[in-house]
Protein backbone atom coordinates (compact mmCIF):
# COMPACT_ATOMS: atom_id res chain seq x y z
CA UNK A 1 0.00 0.00 0.00
CA UNK A 2 1.09 3.39 -0.70
CA UNK A 3 1.01 6.64 1.44
CA UNK A 4 1.18 9.48 -0.08
CA UNK A 5 2.64 12.07 1.15
CA UNK A 6 0.98 15.48 1.80
CA UNK A 7 1.50 18.18 -1.11
CA UNK A 8 2.37 15.67 -3.96
CA UNK A 9 0.02 15.76 -7.05
CA UNK A 10 -0.36 11.89 -7.35
CA UNK A 11 -2.97 9.77 -6.02
CA UNK A 12 -1.73 6.49 -5.45
CA UNK A 13 -3.49 3.56 -5.35
CA UNK A 14 -4.08 1.22 -2.27
CA UNK A 15 -5.31 -2.47 -2.05
CA UNK A 16 -8.54 -3.13 -0.94
CA UNK A 17 -10.08 -7.21 -1.02
CA UNK A 18 -8.54 -7.71 -4.58
CA UNK A 19 -9.88 -4.28 -5.72
CA UNK A 20 -8.59 -0.64 -5.61
CA UNK A 21 -9.03 2.40 -4.03
CA UNK A 22 -8.02 5.70 -4.18
CA UNK A 23 -6.31 8.09 -1.38
CA UNK A 24 -5.65 11.56 -0.59
CA UNK A 25 -3.39 12.65 2.53
CA UNK A 26 -3.25 16.17 4.01
CA UNK A 27 -0.92 17.58 6.59
CA UNK A 28 -1.65 16.63 10.49
CA UNK A 29 -2.26 20.00 12.72
CA UNK A 30 1.72 20.80 13.45
CA UNK A 31 2.94 18.47 10.86
CA UNK A 32 3.99 21.59 8.41
CA UNK A 33 3.08 19.24 5.54
CA UNK A 34 5.98 16.62 6.67
CA UNK A 35 4.37 13.44 7.73
CA UNK A 36 2.11 11.43 4.78
CA UNK A 37 -1.29 10.51 6.35
CA UNK A 38 -4.29 8.48 4.46
CA UNK A 39 -6.94 10.50 5.56
CA UNK A 40 -9.23 10.56 2.77
CA UNK A 41 -10.19 7.34 1.81
CA UNK A 42 -12.14 6.55 -1.70
CA UNK A 43 -13.94 3.74 -0.24
CA UNK A 44 -14.88 2.25 -3.78
CA UNK A 45 -15.08 -1.49 -2.97
CA UNK A 46 -16.44 -0.70 0.50
CA UNK A 47 -19.68 0.60 -1.76
CA UNK A 48 -19.27 -2.39 -3.60
CA UNK A 49 -23.59 -3.24 -3.45
CA UNK A 50 -24.42 -0.09 -3.56
CA UNK A 51 -25.22 0.40 -7.44
CA UNK A 52 -25.48 3.50 -9.11
CA UNK A 53 -29.35 3.79 -8.51
CA UNK A 54 -29.48 3.93 -4.97
CA UNK A 55 -32.73 4.47 -4.44
CA UNK A 56 -33.61 1.42 -6.71
CA UNK A 57 -30.95 -0.39 -4.60
CA UNK A 58 -31.85 0.30 -1.43
CA UNK A 59 -35.61 -0.21 -2.19
CA UNK A 60 -34.73 -3.94 -2.94
CA UNK A 61 -32.77 -4.46 0.12
CA UNK A 62 -35.09 -3.18 2.58
CA UNK A 63 -37.97 -5.75 1.02
CA UNK A 64 -35.56 -8.30 0.77
CA UNK A 65 -34.57 -7.72 4.69
CA UNK A 66 -38.13 -7.72 5.61
CA UNK A 67 -38.73 -10.83 3.96
CA UNK A 68 -35.66 -12.61 5.76
CA UNK A 69 -37.11 -11.19 9.31
CA UNK A 70 -34.56 -9.50 10.66
CA UNK A 71 -31.63 -6.57 9.36
CA UNK A 72 -28.91 -7.92 8.18
CA UNK A 73 -27.13 -4.73 10.02
CA UNK A 74 -27.54 -6.25 13.42
CA UNK A 75 -26.47 -9.72 12.13
CA UNK A 76 -23.14 -9.90 13.46
CA UNK A 77 -24.39 -7.75 16.76
CA UNK A 78 -23.96 -10.77 19.06
CA UNK A 79 -20.10 -10.21 18.44
CA UNK A 80 -19.63 -6.84 18.20
CA UNK A 81 -21.05 -7.12 21.43
CA UNK A 82 -18.78 -9.86 23.11
CA UNK A 83 -16.27 -8.94 26.06
CA UNK A 84 -13.08 -9.60 23.69
CA UNK A 85 -14.34 -6.90 21.18
CA UNK A 86 -15.16 -4.54 24.35
CA UNK A 87 -10.95 -4.72 24.68
CA UNK A 88 -10.58 -3.82 20.95
CA UNK A 89 -13.05 -1.24 21.08
CA UNK A 90 -11.63 0.50 23.89
CA UNK A 91 -7.64 0.51 22.26
CA UNK A 92 -9.58 2.09 18.90
CA UNK A 93 -10.30 5.11 21.05
CA UNK A 94 -7.23 5.69 21.33
CA UNK A 95 -6.47 6.03 17.55
CA UNK A 96 -8.96 9.03 17.60
CA UNK A 97 -6.83 12.24 15.92
CA UNK A 98 -4.50 9.87 14.26
CA UNK A 99 -6.54 9.67 11.26
CA UNK A 100 -5.47 6.29 10.70
CA UNK A 101 -7.53 4.27 7.81
CA UNK A 102 -8.54 1.70 10.36
CA UNK A 103 -11.54 4.22 11.77
CA UNK A 104 -12.90 5.42 8.54
CA UNK A 105 -12.30 1.65 7.57
CA UNK A 106 -14.33 0.15 10.53
CA UNK A 107 -17.27 3.35 10.78
CA UNK A 108 -18.34 2.37 7.08
CA UNK A 109 -18.64 -1.37 7.60
CA UNK A 110 -22.35 -1.44 8.32
CA UNK A 111 -23.79 1.80 7.06
CA UNK A 112 -21.76 4.33 4.71
CA UNK A 113 -24.50 6.94 5.88
CA UNK A 114 -26.56 6.02 2.51
CA UNK A 115 -26.80 2.40 2.21
CA UNK A 116 -26.89 -0.92 4.41
CA UNK A 117 -23.63 -2.35 3.10
CA UNK A 118 -24.20 -6.20 4.81
CA UNK A 119 -25.91 -7.72 1.54
CA UNK A 120 -23.33 -10.69 1.31
CA UNK A 121 -25.54 -12.28 4.36
CA UNK A 122 -28.49 -11.00 2.77
CA UNK A 123 -28.20 -13.11 -0.32
CA UNK A 124 -27.19 -16.43 1.75
CA UNK A 125 -30.88 -15.72 3.65
CA UNK A 126 -32.51 -14.65 0.63
CA UNK A 127 -31.52 -17.50 -1.44
CA UNK A 128 -31.95 -19.84 1.63
CA UNK A 129 -35.65 -19.05 1.74
CA UNK A 130 -35.93 -19.42 -2.06
CA UNK A 131 -34.40 -22.73 -2.01
CA UNK A 132 -36.61 -23.88 0.95
CA UNK A 133 -36.42 -27.10 3.09
CA UNK A 134 -35.34 -29.88 0.50
CA UNK A 135 -37.47 -32.54 -1.03
CA UNK A 136 -36.37 -35.17 0.55
CA UNK A 137 -35.16 -34.81 3.61
CA UNK A 138 -32.47 -37.54 4.93
CA UNK A 139 -30.46 -36.72 7.91
CA UNK A 140 -31.63 -33.32 8.33
CA UNK A 141 -30.69 -32.36 12.18
CA UNK A 142 -33.10 -29.40 11.28
CA UNK A 143 -36.84 -29.69 10.75
CA UNK A 144 -39.01 -27.42 9.13
CA UNK A 145 -40.49 -26.30 12.74
CA UNK A 146 -37.06 -24.73 13.37
CA UNK A 147 -37.28 -22.67 10.49
CA UNK A 148 -37.38 -18.75 11.36
CA UNK A 149 -39.42 -17.24 8.25
CA UNK A 150 -38.63 -20.29 5.81
CA UNK A 151 -34.64 -20.19 7.21
CA UNK A 152 -33.11 -22.48 9.49
CA UNK A 153 -30.83 -21.47 12.18
CA UNK A 154 -27.69 -22.75 10.62
CA UNK A 155 -28.07 -21.06 7.29
CA UNK A 156 -28.90 -17.83 9.35
CA UNK A 157 -25.65 -18.11 11.07
CA UNK A 158 -23.63 -19.46 7.75
CA UNK A 159 -24.69 -15.70 6.59
CA UNK A 160 -23.29 -14.26 9.89
CA UNK A 161 -20.29 -16.35 9.63
CA UNK A 162 -19.96 -14.94 5.87
CA UNK A 163 -20.02 -11.22 6.70
CA UNK A 164 -17.78 -11.85 9.20
CA UNK A 165 -15.05 -13.21 7.37
CA UNK A 166 -15.45 -10.45 4.64
CA UNK A 167 -14.91 -7.53 7.37
CA UNK A 168 -12.17 -9.32 8.39
CA UNK A 169 -10.23 -9.28 5.19
CA UNK A 170 -11.80 -5.69 4.59
CA UNK A 171 -10.14 -4.56 7.74
CA UNK A 172 -6.78 -6.27 7.59
CA UNK A 173 -6.54 -4.73 3.58
CA UNK A 174 -7.99 -1.32 4.38
CA UNK A 175 -6.94 -0.67 7.72
CA UNK A 176 -3.25 -1.03 7.45
CA UNK A 177 -0.57 1.55 6.75
CA UNK A 178 2.40 0.56 4.64
CA UNK A 179 5.27 2.09 7.18
CA UNK A 180 8.15 1.00 4.96
CA UNK A 181 6.04 3.95 2.77
CA UNK A 182 6.27 6.75 4.95
CA UNK A 183 8.82 9.01 5.40
CA UNK A 184 11.58 8.44 8.97
CA UNK A 185 11.44 11.54 10.58
CA UNK A 186 8.77 11.29 13.30
CA UNK A 187 6.48 13.85 13.69
CA UNK A 188 4.26 14.39 16.79
CA UNK A 189 4.36 10.76 16.95
CA UNK A 190 2.29 10.20 14.36
CA UNK A 191 4.88 6.68 13.28
CA UNK A 192 4.31 5.68 16.74
CA UNK A 193 0.30 6.12 16.29
CA UNK A 194 0.48 4.46 13.03
CA UNK A 195 2.69 1.50 14.22
CA UNK A 196 -0.02 1.14 16.89
CA UNK A 197 -2.79 1.26 15.05
CA UNK A 198 -1.48 -1.08 12.67
CA UNK A 199 -1.78 -3.52 15.28
CA UNK A 200 -4.89 -2.96 16.30
CA UNK A 201 -6.55 -3.81 12.67
CA UNK A 202 -4.30 -6.74 12.98
CA UNK A 203 -5.95 -7.75 16.34
CA UNK A 204 -9.28 -6.34 15.03
CA UNK A 205 -9.16 -8.28 11.49
CA UNK A 206 -8.19 -11.53 13.58
CA UNK A 207 -10.40 -11.04 16.20
CA UNK A 208 -13.50 -11.12 13.45
CA UNK A 209 -11.87 -14.31 11.27
CA UNK A 210 -11.41 -16.39 14.56
CA UNK A 211 -15.14 -15.90 15.81
CA UNK A 212 -16.19 -16.62 12.30
CA UNK A 213 -13.83 -19.68 12.20
CA UNK A 214 -15.58 -21.12 15.74
CA UNK A 215 -18.99 -20.42 14.25
CA UNK A 216 -17.82 -22.38 11.54
CA UNK A 217 -16.88 -25.75 13.44
CA UNK A 218 -20.25 -25.11 15.70
CA UNK A 219 -22.02 -25.36 12.19
CA UNK A 220 -21.09 -29.22 12.54
CA UNK A 221 -20.66 -29.74 9.18
CA UNK A 222 -17.11 -30.83 7.70
CA UNK A 223 -18.45 -30.69 4.25
CA UNK A 224 -19.73 -26.63 5.15
CA UNK A 225 -16.23 -26.40 6.78
CA UNK A 226 -13.85 -27.37 3.56
CA UNK A 227 -16.27 -25.02 1.32
CA UNK A 228 -16.04 -21.83 3.02
CA UNK A 229 -12.24 -22.16 4.12
CA UNK A 230 -11.84 -22.81 0.53
CA UNK A 231 -13.22 -19.64 -0.42
CA UNK A 232 -11.04 -18.19 2.36
CA UNK A 233 -8.10 -19.29 0.97
CA UNK A 234 -8.93 -17.83 -2.57
CA UNK A 235 -9.70 -14.34 -0.94
CA UNK A 236 -5.47 -14.82 -0.06
CA UNK A 237 -4.96 -15.94 -3.63
CA UNK A 238 -6.47 -13.15 -5.15
CA UNK A 239 -3.49 -10.86 -3.31
CA UNK A 240 -1.20 -12.74 -5.28
CA UNK A 241 -2.45 -12.86 -9.11
CA UNK A 242 0.31 -10.41 -10.49
CA UNK A 243 -2.17 -7.77 -11.01
CA UNK A 244 0.16 -5.12 -8.34
CA UNK A 245 3.37 -3.69 -8.26
CA UNK A 246 5.61 -4.09 -4.79
CA UNK A 247 3.61 -1.07 -3.59
CA UNK A 248 -0.20 -2.59 -3.58
CA UNK A 249 -0.74 -0.77 -7.02
CA UNK A 250 -3.30 -1.97 -9.62
CA UNK A 251 -0.96 -2.31 -12.51
CA UNK A 252 -1.87 -3.68 -16.15
CA UNK A 253 0.54 -6.55 -18.32
CA UNK A 254 1.00 -6.29 -21.86
CA UNK A 255 -1.34 -9.23 -22.44
CA UNK A 256 -3.93 -8.50 -19.08
CA UNK A 257 -7.43 -10.17 -20.67
CA UNK A 258 -10.97 -10.03 -19.56
CA UNK A 259 -9.95 -13.63 -18.82
CA UNK A 260 -7.83 -12.11 -15.70
CA UNK A 261 -10.56 -10.05 -14.97
CA UNK A 262 -12.75 -12.61 -14.60
CA UNK A 263 -10.37 -14.55 -12.46
CA UNK A 264 -9.25 -11.51 -9.95
CA UNK A 265 -12.98 -10.68 -9.38
CA UNK A 266 -13.84 -14.56 -8.86
CA UNK A 267 -11.09 -14.68 -6.49
CA UNK A 268 -11.52 -11.57 -5.08
CA UNK A 269 -15.29 -11.51 -4.20
CA UNK A 270 -17.18 -14.07 -6.16
CA UNK A 271 -15.88 -16.78 -4.18
CA UNK A 272 -17.19 -15.88 -0.90
CA UNK A 273 -20.52 -15.65 -1.67
CA UNK A 274 -20.99 -18.44 -4.14
CA UNK A 275 -19.82 -20.86 -1.84
CA UNK A 276 -21.47 -19.04 0.65
CA UNK A 277 -24.60 -19.74 -0.98
CA UNK A 278 -23.53 -23.52 -1.65
CA UNK A 279 -23.09 -23.81 1.78
CA UNK A 280 -26.13 -22.73 2.61
CA UNK A 281 -28.23 -25.61 0.23
CA UNK A 282 -25.72 -28.21 2.04
CA UNK A 283 -26.87 -26.90 5.66
CA UNK A 284 -30.79 -27.62 4.40
CA UNK A 285 -29.26 -31.09 2.70
CA UNK A 286 -30.30 -30.03 -0.67
CA UNK A 287 -28.71 -32.52 -3.46
CA UNK A 288 -25.87 -31.81 -5.30
CA UNK A 289 -27.64 -29.82 -8.59
CA UNK A 290 -29.30 -27.34 -6.11
CA UNK A 291 -25.94 -26.17 -4.45
CA UNK A 292 -24.01 -25.82 -8.08
CA UNK A 293 -27.55 -23.79 -9.30
CA UNK A 294 -27.16 -21.71 -5.55
CA UNK A 295 -23.11 -21.51 -6.61
CA UNK A 296 -23.51 -20.07 -9.96
CA UNK A 297 -26.43 -17.04 -8.72
CA UNK A 298 -23.50 -15.90 -6.17
CA UNK A 299 -20.65 -16.32 -8.81
CA UNK A 300 -22.66 -14.31 -11.41
CA UNK A 301 -24.28 -11.68 -9.20
CA UNK A 302 -20.51 -10.56 -8.05
CA UNK A 303 -19.76 -10.58 -11.81
CA UNK A 304 -22.84 -8.05 -12.49
CA UNK A 305 -22.00 -6.14 -9.45
CA UNK A 306 -17.82 -5.71 -10.40
CA UNK A 307 -19.21 -4.73 -13.46
CA UNK A 308 -21.41 -2.20 -12.70
CA UNK A 309 -19.34 -0.77 -9.85
CA UNK A 310 -16.28 -0.60 -12.92
CA UNK A 311 -19.08 1.01 -15.29
CA UNK A 312 -20.01 3.99 -12.28
CA UNK A 313 -17.72 6.65 -13.22
CA UNK A 314 -17.91 6.38 -16.70
CA UNK A 315 -21.94 7.33 -16.03
CA UNK A 316 -21.65 9.91 -13.55
CA UNK A 317 -23.15 7.62 -10.83
CA UNK A 318 -20.20 7.11 -8.81
CA UNK A 319 -18.67 10.04 -6.54
CA UNK A 320 -14.86 9.28 -7.25
CA UNK A 321 -14.34 12.17 -9.33
CA UNK A 322 -13.83 9.99 -12.54
CA UNK A 323 -10.76 8.38 -11.17
CA UNK A 324 -9.67 5.53 -13.57
CA UNK A 325 -9.25 2.27 -12.60
CA UNK A 326 -6.63 0.55 -14.39
CA UNK A 327 -7.87 -3.09 -13.40
CA UNK A 328 -11.77 -2.08 -14.00
CA UNK A 329 -13.41 -3.56 -17.01
CA UNK A 330 -13.60 -0.74 -19.34
CA UNK A 331 -9.71 -0.45 -18.84
CA UNK A 332 -8.90 -3.78 -19.87
CA UNK A 333 -11.16 -3.70 -22.56
CA UNK A 334 -10.01 -0.74 -24.14
CA UNK A 335 -6.55 -2.77 -23.66
CA UNK A 336 -7.63 -5.95 -25.41
CA UNK A 337 -9.38 -2.93 -28.33
CA UNK A 338 -6.22 -0.86 -28.71
CA UNK A 339 -3.09 -2.88 -27.64
CA UNK A 340 -0.15 -3.41 -25.42
CA UNK A 341 0.77 0.14 -26.84
CA UNK A 342 -1.63 2.00 -24.34
CA UNK A 343 -0.26 0.04 -20.94
CA UNK A 344 1.70 2.60 -19.46
CA UNK A 345 -1.24 5.21 -20.02
CA UNK A 346 -3.75 3.21 -18.30
CA UNK A 347 -1.03 2.37 -14.94
CA UNK A 348 -0.51 5.70 -14.97
CA UNK A 349 -4.14 6.72 -14.83
CA UNK A 350 -4.10 8.16 -11.61
CA UNK A 351 -1.91 10.85 -12.05
CA UNK A 352 -3.94 13.96 -12.31
CA UNK A 353 -2.26 15.27 -15.89
CA UNK A 354 -3.53 11.78 -17.31
CA UNK A 355 -6.60 11.23 -15.52
CA UNK A 356 -8.85 13.20 -17.36
CA UNK A 357 -6.89 11.87 -20.61
CA UNK A 358 -7.85 8.31 -19.97
CA UNK A 359 -11.30 8.73 -18.90
CA UNK A 360 -12.32 10.79 -22.04
CA UNK A 361 -11.00 7.92 -24.25
CA UNK A 362 -12.53 4.85 -22.28
CA UNK A 363 -15.57 7.29 -22.50
CA UNK A 364 -15.75 7.70 -26.20
CA UNK A 365 -14.99 3.97 -26.89
CA UNK A 366 -17.39 1.02 -27.39
CA UNK A 367 -15.87 -0.51 -24.61
CA UNK A 368 -18.48 1.61 -22.19
CA UNK A 369 -21.57 0.06 -24.16
CA UNK A 370 -19.66 -3.33 -24.46
CA UNK A 371 -18.94 -3.31 -20.22
CA UNK A 372 -23.19 -2.89 -19.98
CA UNK A 373 -23.98 -5.61 -22.01
CA UNK A 374 -21.61 -7.99 -20.26
CA UNK A 375 -22.85 -6.81 -16.80
CA UNK A 376 -26.71 -7.37 -18.36
CA UNK A 377 -25.25 -10.92 -19.68
CA UNK A 378 -24.13 -11.85 -15.89
CA UNK A 379 -27.39 -10.99 -14.15
CA UNK A 380 -29.45 -12.79 -16.77
CA UNK A 381 -27.14 -16.02 -15.96
CA UNK A 382 -27.60 -15.27 -11.85
CA UNK A 383 -31.04 -15.34 -12.83
CA UNK A 384 -31.18 -18.49 -14.79
CA UNK A 385 -29.73 -20.15 -12.29
CA UNK A 386 -32.04 -19.98 -9.24
CA UNK A 387 -35.27 -20.65 -12.08
CA UNK A 388 -36.03 -23.98 -11.12
CA UNK A 389 -36.32 -22.70 -7.48
CA UNK A 390 -39.87 -21.94 -7.45
CA UNK A 391 -41.50 -19.08 -7.43
CA UNK A 392 -41.88 -17.29 -3.86
CA UNK A 393 -41.56 -13.90 -2.54
CA UNK A 394 -37.73 -14.88 -1.79
CA UNK A 395 -36.51 -15.44 -4.90
CA UNK A 396 -38.84 -12.34 -6.63
CA UNK A 397 -36.58 -10.33 -4.24
CA UNK A 398 -33.80 -11.95 -5.36
CA UNK A 399 -34.56 -10.60 -8.93
CA UNK A 400 -35.52 -7.36 -7.84
CA UNK A 401 -31.43 -7.09 -6.56
CA UNK A 402 -30.26 -8.63 -9.51
CA UNK A 403 -32.20 -6.01 -11.83
CA UNK A 404 -30.64 -3.23 -9.33
CA UNK A 405 -27.29 -4.20 -10.19
CA UNK A 406 -27.86 -4.67 -14.03
CA UNK A 407 -29.84 -1.41 -14.62
CA UNK A 408 -26.96 -0.11 -16.04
Amino acid sequence: MKVVRSGRTLLKLGPTLGRWCFFKSQPRAGCHGQCGLLVQRRLVSLSAWIPGRRDEWHKAVSNAEKIVGYPTSFMSLRYLLSDEFSNVAMHLRKLIGTKHPLLKTVRGLVFDGKSNLQTRGLLVLLISKAAGPPRIAQNVSETEEDMISGIYPSQRSLAEITEMIHTANLVHKWGVVNLTDMETQTCNGVEQDMEFANKMAVLFGDFLLASASTALAELKNTKVVEVISSAIAELIQAEFTGLKDQHGNAVLGRTTSMEDWYTQTYLSSGALLAKSCKAAMELAHHDLETQNEAFEFGKHISFARQLQEDLAPFLGTDDNDNVVNPLSAPAILYLQQEGSHCVELLNNASINTNNKKVYELIQSSPVIEETKQLCIQEGQKALESIHSFGSSEARTALGKMVNAVTNV
